[in-house]
């Protein structure tokens, strides 16, 4: 059976196409799937009885299990979206005023290892696919808005920004990521603009090039250290990729694209990368490059050797960072009382093979 949430439009259009059918049928079904959050396709009342018959035959839509719902005192929610094979994987939402965020993961764990993160600690089990990682938008949708009956007439998506922060490391399943951010793009899908779309990477340097050309979002690099022997060690990916290399591939990514930013993530670890001189290297090394930082206060999870930043600590080196012009953000903790917070997603994962292994394969594949 062909999972039809597994399709952006290129797909569903050759789909119907096999079975004789006009590529219209695309844009109905998308419609009925992801706009209006129809599963049953007897209820898909624009296509004919014969086709709506067939399909019941030869396709399902098929969509994680919500195993778990916590709600934040913050108002921020996390859902545990159980898998197969005894995995799970975690999504968060977060309302602020006039904005909706939904945090969404790309992989059962995570193959990189950075030592600051609660995925990572849980080893790599296998890529979400496309289905997987757009089921997660359309199950928070209809988890904020369950029934048609609360969708006013002209209906505004709860949901106005995605980012892909979740679990994993989406440019290591980039082919799956890239068929479902189209979908979320699609005016016949999801219709949010690239800038609504962020993704955030530790670095995979030749998958760059290939985002950039046939899917750009907004990039968030998982950067945390101004030198490589500092990175090297928060985040080992460094050691294939290092800086040099992550900042020449970050000045082509908005090349040409005069409205195009990259984001950098800080995270703030005591003692370790938040010294006034840490934040002066910073400042030399991504000046000149279209950019924004986001400073991370660290969110503890079990068994971590790391401790946040005091917050003073913290304010000077905003400070620092935005004497020198850089647009300086410090990223406001929310969900940290169920888990939900930046760093904190673990969902359960069954780590089926060497982590490393696995990271150099993945690697292979995408350069």
């Amino acid at each position: 059976m062909v999972n039809l949430l597994d399709l952006d439009r290129d797909g569903l259009t050759a789909f119907f196409e096999e079975l004789g059918e006009k590529p219209f049928r695309a844009t109905q079904v998308m419609k009925w799937i992801h706009q209006q959050a129809v599963l049953d396709f007897d209820a898909m009342t624009n296509l004919s009885k014969t086709l709506r018959q067939r399909l019941k035959e030869i396709a399902c839509i098929s969509l994680p299990q919500v195993y778990k719902t916590q709600i934040s005192q913050d108002d921020t929610r996390k859902w545990l979206l159980q898998l197969d094979n005894g995995n799970s994987i975690e999504m968060v939402f977060i309302p602020e005023d006039g904005r909706g965020t939904l945090c969404i993961s790309s992989q059962i764990g995570c193959a990189l290892d950075c030592s600051f993160c609660a995925t990572a600690q849980q080893g790599f089990n296998r890529n979400l696919n496309t289905a997987e990682i757009i089921a997660q938008l359309w199950l928070a949708e209809h988890q904020l808005c369950s029934t048609k009956d609360d969708r006013p007439k002209n209906y505004h998506r709860t949901i106005s920004n995605v980012v892909m922060m979740g679990m994993g490391e989406p440019l290591t399943n980039l082919n799956n990521v890239i068929k479902a951010i189209k979908i979320m793009k699609d005016d016949f899908g999801y219709g949010l603009s690239w800038q609504r779309i962020t993704l955030s990477t530790a670095g995979i340097v030749p998958a760059f090039k290939r985002l950039k050309e046939q899917c750009p979002v907004s990039l968030a690099i998982s950067l945390h250290a101004p030198d490589d022997a500092l990175r090297d060690q928060l985040v080992p990916i460094n050691k294939k990729y290092p800086i040099n290399e992550l900042l020449a591939a970050c000045r082509a990514y908005v090349k040409g694209e005069p409205r195009r930013t990259i984001t950098f993530e800080y995270i703030m670890l005591k003692n370790i990368n938040d010294s006034q001189s840490h934040a002066h290297a910073l400042v030399k090394l991504i000046q000149g490059i279209p950019a924004k930082v986001n400073l991370i206060p660290f969110n503890t999870f079990p068994d971590t050797p790391y401790q946040s930043s005091s917050i003073k600590t913290i304010d000077d080196f905003r400070d620092i960072l935005l004497k020198a012009g850089l647009i300086t953000i410090t990223r406001k903790t929310r969900g940290d009382d169920i888990d939900a917070a930046c760093g904190q997603l673990a969902g359960k994962v069954r780590d089926k093979t060497n982590r490393h292994i696995k990271l150099l394969t993945q690697l292979e594949a995408c350069g």
